[in-house]
């Protein structure tokens, strides 16, 4: 394995998005994206249309980094395109960026971040068909993700069943009262540095290099997935407890818990019932309990009348991170199915 960059059996293009929608977002944030486009080989010698893969990641995660090589690893692009060159049917795989100044988007709508759900949906999906040949239809189209992007991928088919048939989920956050709730005491305890106030922490966090104290990582996701779930009309996040006693704040926690994966399949069963293919993953050791959101969400997926056949449902040994092995796995088992 060389530890610099490989050639690629297919293509790479990287274009810039204007996006209409993102345009005066609530943070300012640039409404021009990158958008990374895989074709695979064979691609410029056929006619042939294909089924397309879009990829979206976890929370601080931003496309230039499915380019980051570690050690003793490929990025997803190489390992993507090894699928391909293998033999898997060939996809488009269409790498999303959905950054926020609060490190991500949730993929949702919100007054306090923007329109990205509507962005990937509205926006990205119809720029691609038009320029690529691509299949356009919901049962040639899935979308993948790993925690955040694992979310995003749960829930964009539960809204969008028009637009896609198949997902894969990596532990992908889901049952919140495992994965969200541990963080809300330590988060009330580093407030206690701030004056109980998270705008305080956010102010200090903007003025100094990031992830230099240690509450950083845990306030980060706090006040970004409020801005995210629980944002007020003027795009102020509110938590979803009281920051000095730790208490949840019933009303605006259920606006956190009405986007739990877990909790919108039973309203959505109709859309959940016609999904062609799902990939369910999560490690045994998870650090969020995602293992435990993951058989949750997987019996969920089954009593809404899904079969049982179109799932893949694993649970492997390792803990939140340092996952990204298991994306290839998922890419080339969706590939066989859209492929059908």
């Amino acid at each position: 394995m060389l530890p610099w960059d490989g050639d690629l059996a297919g293509r790479l293009d990287r274009h810039t998005v204007e996006s209409a929608l993102l345009r005066d977002n609530p943070l300012g944030d640039p409404h021009e994206r990158p958008l990374w486009v895989y074709v695979p080989p064979g691609y410029d010698d056929s006619t042939e249309r294909y089924p397309v893969v879009y990829v979206i990641q976890g929370y601080t995660g931003h496309l230039s980094m499915w380019a980051n090589r570690t050690p003793f690893r490929q990025p997803f692009v190489e390992t993507a395109d090894a699928v391909f060159a293998g033999g898997a049917p060939g996809c488009v795989v269409v790498y999303v960026d959905a950054w926020t100044a609060y490190g991500g988007s949730q993929f949702v709508d919100s007054p306090g971040t923007g329109r990205y759900h509507s962005y990937l949906c509205d926006e990205i999906v119809p720029w691609v068909d038009a320029r690529y040949r691509t299949i356009p239809d919901r049962e040639s189209r899935a979308i993948a993700g790993k925690s955040s992007g694992g979310f995003g991928a749960m829930i964009t088919p539960m809204l969008r069943p028009d637009l896609f048939g198949a997902l894969a989920t990596h532990a992908g956050d889901s049952l919140y009262e495992l994965c969200y709730v541990p963080d809300f005491g330590q988060a009330v305890r580093a407030l206690r540095g701030y004056d109980r106030d998270i705008q305080a922490w956010w102010a200090d966090f903007r003025a100094r290099p990031a992830f230099t104290r240690p509450e950083d990582a845990t306030l980060l996701q706090l006040i970004g997935v409020s801005a995210c779930f629980s944002a007020s009309p003027d795009g102020t996040p509110e938590l979803p407890f009281d920051p000095a006693t730790g208490v949840l704040r019933p009303e605006v926690w259920q606006r956190w818990l009405d986007w739990d994966p877990v909790r919108m399949v039973p309203s959505r069963a109709e859309a959940v019932s016609s999904w062609r293919a799902v990939w369910i993953d999560a490690g045994t050791s998870d650090e969020y309990y995602l293992d435990v959101g993951a058989e949750a969400f997987r019996a969920k997926v089954l009593e809404a009348g899904l079969p049982a056949e179109r799932i893949h449902f694993e649970l492997f040994e390792a803990g939140h991170a340092a996952i990204d092995y298991r994306y290839p796995l998922s890419l080339a088992w969706l590939a066989e199915k859209l492929a059908r």
